[in-house]
Order: C-alpha cells, then sequence, then structure tokens
C-alpha cells in the first residue's frame, strides 16, 4: 500500500499533467484513463481486502 506522502504526491503529479496538457485533447484523455484505472484497481483491491471483510 501507498504511503500518504506518495499518495500526495501521486495526486499532485496528475495535476501537473493537466496544466501542462494545455487542452490536448490525446493527452488529457490518457491522464483520465489511468486515473480510471487506478481507481477501479483501488475499488478491487479493496473489495478483495481481508480486513474489510
Amino acid at each position: 500500500m501507498k504511503t500518504e506522502d506518495k499518495k500526495t504526491s501521486d495526486g499532485l503529479n496528475e495535476i501537473f499533467e493537466i496544466i501542462n496538457a494545455k487542452g490536448d485533447t490525446g493527452e488529457l484523455k490518457e491522464i483520465i484513463q489511468k486515473s480510471d484505472e487506478q481507481i477501479n484497481f483501488l475499488r478491487l483491491s479493496n473489495r478483495n481486502s481481508p480486513s474489510l471483510k
């Protein structure tokens, strides 16, 4: 599991990627897809976590 500092760093990096995309729709779609994949992974990981059952 990621530490809070790593999560914060990842989130800030994603914000900077969005800012730097400057209307590049291809890059923005890629950022959104990557975020969706991370969210789905976390949902599946939490669902299968023994501590949540």
